[in-house]
């Protein structure tokens, strides 16, 4: 079975490029849902985390999401560290939910696939990108955030341009009846590569 990685900065999309593929029948993996369900579920990454950051990692709802955030979007070793805890722990999840598919090709939605230096585990990447003011507003409205945290998460981020270099295909989202139209185009081809 193929794996195609589905990547783009923050408010770019790709939650919404991902249901659309959802939506024609192809299984979607979103690892970034999936490593918060891990980080409030595995007693190992829990543990790994409450050493890593202390006892305010987590409070009675699970994950303090706020305090990890604060504390790993001013120290990038932190934030890699965070990574090498929980990464393997998403990748070896990935492969249990992988063995479940039985499509032609899988899309697992990965918002750092390039940062990671991880292209070549996918048989193809497809990059979704937006103006920057519109990926802004976007996640403004979505997560009640200010626009110095949202700049703070892009500045962790490689910038489009150096993804579009090392992408398969480039999707930009800046209509959804386009963007639309462009999904299907690319589902249509990646069938006929995968076939």
């Amino acid at each position: 079975m193929k794996i195609v990685g589905l990547t783009g900065g923050i408010g770019s999309g790709k939650t919404t490029v991902a249901k659309m593929f959802e939506a024609l029948g192809v299984p979607v993996y979103i690892a970034d849902k999936e490593a918060k369900e891990l980080m409030n579920k595995s007693p190992y990454l829990r543990q790994k985390l409450i050493d890593l950051l202390g006892e305010e990692a987590y409070d009675e709802t699970g994950l303090n999401r706020p305090f990890v955030a604060s504390k790993i979007f001013q120290n990038k070793h932190l934030l890699e560290k965070i990574n090498e805890i929980v990464h393997p722990e998403v990748r070896k999840h990935f492969h249990e939910w992988l063995k479940k598919q039985s499509a032609v090709y899988v899309i697992k939605e990965a918002a750092i696939i390039f940062e990671q230096n991880m292209q070549s585990q996918y048989d193809k990447v497809i990059l979704v990108t937006a103006d920057k003011q519109q990926r802004i507003k976007r996640v403004l409205k979505r997560d009640h955030t200010t626009p110095q945290k949202i700049n703070a998460i892009m500045e962790n981020q490689l910038d489009d341009s150096e993804k579009i270099k090392l992408a398969d295909y480039i999707l930009e989202n800046t209509d959804l009846v386009e963007t639309q139209k462009k999904v299907e185009t690319l589902h249509k081809i990646l069938l006929k590569i995968f076939l």
